[in-house]
């Protein structure tokens, strides 16, 4: 599991995360290695944006994570993820081996996608670009994440995802990207 203070946080996080609002009041089953206790990753995820790192430490090294978490858990952690100001490419590329998010159901690749786009992860450039193909009704939020960073490949992107999938479109959300993309 790696660094026994990632293990610890993370475990507290996925306690937690149980009586979070939207898993409800009662909680589906929770992988064992969040069977420890209380206290959330807020703390954490500095250093988990770091990508484990402490700044000018030579040992690069990204935390280890819980090999399986629910949809409900996974969106909770995207979701927190979402409000980092920066994160290592390193720490993106680990969550998307270690959850395999490509794969997940539509919410947490919606999020996922968000991450992708707010950190301009080109690598999984291609997870958006498919995304915004496949499931269309979630993906106009993102289309104006593409646009509103003001970067060249992130537009270029989104216009060329519009253009392969507006006929499929309801007029009305195909009006409303036209819009947001010229």
């Amino acid at each position: 599991w790696g660094n026994n203070r990632t293990h610890a946080t993370v475990s507290r996080w996925l306690h937690q995360s149980r009586a979070h609002p939207r898993l409800g009041a009662s909680p589906r089953r929770l992988p064992s290695c969040a069977a420890a206790a209380p206290a959330g990753l807020r703390g954490e995820v500095p250093s988990f944006a770091l990508g484990g790192v402490r700044p000018g430490a030579s040992d690069v090294r990204v935390p280890q994570l819980p090999a399986s978490l629910l949809p409900d858990q996974l969106l909770l952690l995207l979701e927190h993820l979402l409000e980092q100001t920066t994160l290592n490419p390193r720490t993106l590329q680990r969550l998307e081996r270690t959850y395999h998010l490509p794969e997940q159901d539509a919410e947490v690749r919606h999020r996922w996608c968000e991450l992708v786009v707010k950190h301009k992860y080109k690598k999984a450039y291609g997870h958006v670009e498919r995304f915004l193909q496949e499931d269309q009704a979630m993906g106009i939020y993102l289309y104006g994440e593409l646009m509103v960073n003001e970067d060249a490949r992130q537009q270029q992107l989104a216009r060329k995802c519009f253009e392969l999938s507006k006929e499929q479109m309801d007029r009305s959300s195909a009006e409303v990207v036209a819009e947001m993309l010229f």
